[in-house]
């Protein structure tokens, strides 16, 4: 996943909130959103190649999203970041606790959101130790937590003013479909060739073989029901499906 956008306990009426795309070849086999054949308590999609998750949340509000770290050229990590989330969603220890116990040398670059209901804990192998995050909107990419990228920087902006407008959606979907390219002059160097650089600077990526397979949006009442939202997408951004899922449901 690329692209990670939370508000915390920031709107009255919704605890959490999170509008997320997913980006990945559009090759690498995945399940779409569902409520997980052998953990049905976990509503999220899952990797079929490597088994984990890039983002999931259960009935009682367990929620955990992971990005990778764009590190060009490091050797591969011995596990798929993917386990960080799957581990955890179908734990039961707190999110801090969990995050404390982690061996992140197992692991390329990795983000990390985990959050057990009471409290939101960030966590990177590339960023020193967990720590909780404070009320807030918080953004996540594929570098450290609210890096200064410019599709990082719009995506929190319009966040925020989508928020005030649940349960209305559409402001979330907007902001998750903008495929405006950043101009060379402020695009970030992590190392790739910079027609790279150019793709992957929208918040909605596409090209023939790579690009947003999944823009997800949650969103947990404060009566604790979930809804999960999410549009699917194949080559060149073009829509495979859309699912929703409530807990009231």
């Amino acid at each position: 996943m690329c692209l990670i956008v939370v508000g915390w306990r920031v709107h009255p009426d919704y605890p959490l909130v999170v509008a997320a795309n997913r980006d990945e070849f559009y090759a690498r086999p995945t399940a779409s959103l569902a409520r997980w054949p052998d953990a049905p308590e976990v509503i999220g999609g899952l990797d079929l190649e490597a088994g984990g998750t890039w983002l999931g949340i259960t009935a009682t509000g367990r929620f955990a999203a992971v990005t990778n770290v764009r590190e060009p050229g490091m050797a591969k990590g011995a596990r798929s970041r993917g386990a960080l989330t799957r581990s955890f969603l179908t734990a039961e220890s707190t999110a801090e606790e969990y995050a404390s116990k982690l061996d992140g040398a197992q692991y390329s670059g990795f983000n990390l959101l985990l959050s057990d209901g009471n409290t939101l804990v960030y966590c990177s192998n590339r960023d020193g130790n967990p720590r909780p995050l404070a009320p807030g909107i918080y953004g996540l990419s594929n570098h450290l937590l609210d890096s200064p990228w410019p599709k990082l920087v719009a995506a929190r902006e319009r966040f925020a003013k989508a928020l005030p407008r649940l349960p209305d959606e559409s402001a979330f979907f907007d902001l998750l479909a903008d495929q405006a390219i950043v101009a060379d002059e402020n695009l970030p160097s992590t190392g790739v060739p910079i027609e790279w650089e150019r793709l992957l600077s929208a918040i909605f990526v596409k090209s023939e073989s790579y690009g947003t397979r999944a823009s997800t949006l949650v969103w947990q009442a404060a009566d604790g029901n979930i809804t999960v939202h999410e549009n699917s997408f194949v080559s060149n951004g073009q829509p495979l499906q859309s699912s929703v899922i409530s807990t009231s449901e």
